[in-house]
């Protein structure tokens, strides 16, 4: 069940938006196991998200291409597990989550795993314990660590889910749902896939007539599986060879029969 306390969502200019979700988590705890297999939820749903994969060594500064991932998301899931206060990499994203949060509308949806959210508002837990320990590292600069710590709060504060007691699929199935609900089914993956099918059609349709080859119906009613194939290269997560009726489904351009509705 999901954690009910104030939460603010609101919503960035759709032209300056990449990824529909930007996932924050601590690669040790979480990275071959829950996020994974959110990230994979979430994709064949159709939602672009962003994760990064790689490692960050101690001490190494945060990307700025991280960074403008954060900002050109439409969403940012925050997987607090409970290491993750313990990485400085992490607490520069959350800082970064919170700016985009309260200067763009940026929707940000917190997930405890394997962490009491009670516990850590209290400040009694994994992370009180990991703020000690950068307090120590950063004794020279407390400022940051307040800055990150604020952060924190700000966001552990807002409505999440939390994963104590849950069947790890059922709960990630409750979460890929929601977000696809904040996002109304605006996903910049369909609003790509729908402007690269016109660009195609209108290629393919100039080619025809320059070799003067006619172009009817019956040409778009028998080239459905083109389509597929083409797509299916591009996005590969979002397309499924084994099921015909799936193929269709993720097109709504064209009806089962693979007649195109722009015809």
């Amino acid at each position: 069940m999901s954690i009910q306390r104030v939460s603010s969502y609101g919503s960035s200019p759709s032209s300056s938006w990449i990824h529909d979700v930007f996932i924050s988590f601590r690669g040790e705890d979480t990275r071959k196991n829950f996020t994974d297999h959110l990230y994979t939820a979430l994709t064949w749903k159709g939602i672009n998200v962003f994760k990064d994969d790689i490692e960050l060594e101690i001490g190494k500064p945060i990307s700025s291409e991280l960074l403008n991932a954060i900002e050109k998301s439409r969403i940012s899931i925050v997987v607090f597990s409970r290491n993750y206060v313990s990485s400085t990499w992490c607490l520069d994203e959350l800082v970064k989550i919170v700016e985009c949060k309260n200067s763009l509308g940026q929707m940000v949806i917190p997930i405890f795993y394997d962490v009491d959210p009670l516990v850590e508002l209290e400040q009694m837990g994994y992370f009180e314990e990991a703020f000690c320990n950068q307090e120590e590292a950063f004794r020279d600069n407390l400022q940051q660590v307040q800055k990150w710590r604020s952060a924190l709060m700000e966001v552990i504060n807002l409505s999440g889910w939390d994963s104590k007691d849950r069947h790890e699929s059922e709960f990630i199935r409750a979460i890929v749902e929601e977000v696809s609900s904040k996002l109304g089914g605006s996903t910049s993956t369909f609003m790509n896939l729908k402007k690269l099918l016109v660009s195609c059609l209108d290629q393919l349709q100039a080619q025809a007539q320059t070799m003067r080859i006619q172009w009817g119906r019956s040409v778009i009613s028998s080239s459905p599986f083109f389509f597929f194939k083409f797509f299916s290269r591009r996005y590969p997560m979002t397309c499924s060879e084994t099921s015909p009726k799936a193929r269709y489904s993720l097109f709504p351009l064209f009806d089962f029969q693979g007649r195109s509705s722009l015809m």
